[in-house]
């Protein structure tokens, strides 16, 4: 899909993206081969062409953080085929839901291979190391909450990664409530350990662990965990419905694909 966009450079909008997919300039390389895009002036045409190419070497290099900047972020999600070779899908717990009071207790990463868990007074120091090699990081209401916590936890880490939060383009598919309850509908299921937890329970979990009880920090871990690995089919899911939506028109709402039964 990051071939087929256009909209990171400027003077480009959704409607003029629009109008050359329909007049035939799907990807960068129809736009290079058209000798007269349709309704675009001279001026954006030689801006355009030098942004592509741009865009072209920015892709072959593997340089996300050129996308990261360029892209408007409810359109981060189409870099997510380009760069999932480098992905990392993230989630967070705390002591509660004030930045400004509250602190970071588990963090949870998945490339995609290898789960990582990291730990409040054991090894979250070690995070930054774990998430450097990523170009493109995945969560659920990142954006307002782990990013946030996180760059307060490591105040020079910079964190300039892609940056695909699943809430927002489900939103736009139709799918409402929070991470368990699209999940729900999507059918994916948890652990019988952890099915009917929730954010507050995170936080009791954490508090019984500093009272002693190591179990409480397994099931916390393994409930932690569960949000990050289920990000991965919500992605992908998303990824293909919202590709869908901007090139067919036959995109999946949650309506729909409640009514088909799912994939």
């Amino acid at each position: 899909m990051i071939r087929e966009t256009f909209v990171h450079i400027d003077g480009v909008g959704y409607r003029t993206e629009e109008r050359l997919w329909r007049s035939g300039i799907h990807t960068w390389d129809d736009f290079s081969s058209t000798r007269r895009p349709p309704r675009i002036g001279p001026r954006l045409a030689k801006r355009m062409e030098d942004e592509i190419e741009r865009s072209q070497q920015a892709l072959r290099s593997g340089r996300h953080r050129y996308f990261a900047r360029k892209l408007p972020s409810r359109d981060q999600w189409r870099a997510f085929e380009a760069f999932r070779s480098h992905i990392l899908y993230l989630d967070i717990e705390t002591t509660g839901w004030s930045l400004g009071r509250h602190a970071v207790t588990v963090v949870g990463v998945y490339d995609g291979r290898r789960k990582r868990s990291f730990v409040q007074g054991e090894n979250l120091e070690a995070l930054p190391a774990a998430v450097r090699p990523a170009k493109l990081l995945v969560t659920f209401n990142g954006s307002r909450f782990d990013l946030p916590f996180l760059r307060k936890a490591f105040p020079r880490f910079g964190l300039d990664l892609i940056h695909m939060d699943l809430l927002h383009p489900l939103r736009r598919l139709g799918f409402a409530g929070g991470l368990k309850s699209i999940e729900e509908e999507m059918g994916i299921s948890r652990s019988d350990e952890t099915t009917g937890l929730r954010g507050i329970d995170a936080i009791r979990l954490w508090h019984a662990y500093e009272r002693g009880d190591d179990d409480a920090l397994d099931l916390l871990l393994a409930y932690n965990m569960e949000d990050v690995v289920n990000l991965e089919p919500l992605a992908e899911f998303t990824y293909e419905a919202l590709r869908s939506l901007c090139l067919d028109g036959g995109f999946v709402t949650a309506d729909r694909y409640r009514s088909e039964g799912g994939p």
